[in-house]
């Protein structure tokens, strides 16, 4: 991992939180109708905090994870340069498109709208399209089989879990509105919904 990868990871992660700020004061506005947290998915939070934090973190300011480095050529640590980038695109295009339906839980509120247009036209989940790119970066930059990949192992089990969580209660509180919309619409990769049908 070059310096030049350690200051592209972390200034990704600044971005991430200067695009997140502004929309942690409206998720708490409003009246709650619903809300989903289980136990499975605050220890596999912790995880990924963990993965995509703490051990990056551990790795760019100490030698005590060298022991597990390996090595990509340059080229696919500009790969991963441009997946970070494309991870934080996604990242404030979701919140943008998201406004005041944002929250940081599976959560409904009452004045909750199902959002459909902007990137919610190709995806039904850009948020975790946004950490799967940022994921795959993460390999590509942080060369290192504590620091890197795992965060990848624990956002595939994490998806997983939450997604369905999520479209149970999206289904719950739109209905048939929000069928319709899963029909048309991929989940976390665009016309993946296509997919989805032909295994039906």
């Amino acid at each position: 991992m070059t310096i030049l990868d350690k200051l592209a990871y972390w200034a990704g992660v600044i971005t991430q939180v200067v695009i997140r700020y502004p929309y942690q004061k409206t998720a708490k506005v409003g009246v709650k109708t619903g809300q989903h947290v289980s136990r499975t998915e605050n220890i596999l939070l912790v995880l990924l905090t963990l993965v995509a934090l703490v051990l990056p973190l551990v790795y760019s300011l100490t030698h005590l994870l060298d022991f597990a480095n390996y090595h990509l050529p340059v080229w696919l640590g500009v790969c991963g340069l441009v997946l970070l980038v494309l991870s934080l695109f996604v990242f404030w295009r979701a919140h943008f498109d998201l406004k005041a339906n944002w929250s940081p839980s599976l959560e409904i509120r009452l004045d909750h709208t199902l959002v459909t247009d902007g990137i919610y036209r190709l995806v039904r989940h850009p948020m975790y399209l946004s950490q799967l790119l940022w994921a795959l970066a993460q390999i590509l930059l942080i060369q290192n089989w504590l620091a890197g990949p795992l965060n990848l192992f624990f956002f595939i089990r994490f998806y997983f879990l939450r997604s369905r969580a999520e479209e149970k209660m999206m289904l719950d509180r739109f209905g048939d509105q929000y069928r319709v919309y899963m029909q048309k619409t991929g989940g976390i990769f665009p016309f993946g919904h296509c997919v989805e049908s032909k295994g039906k």
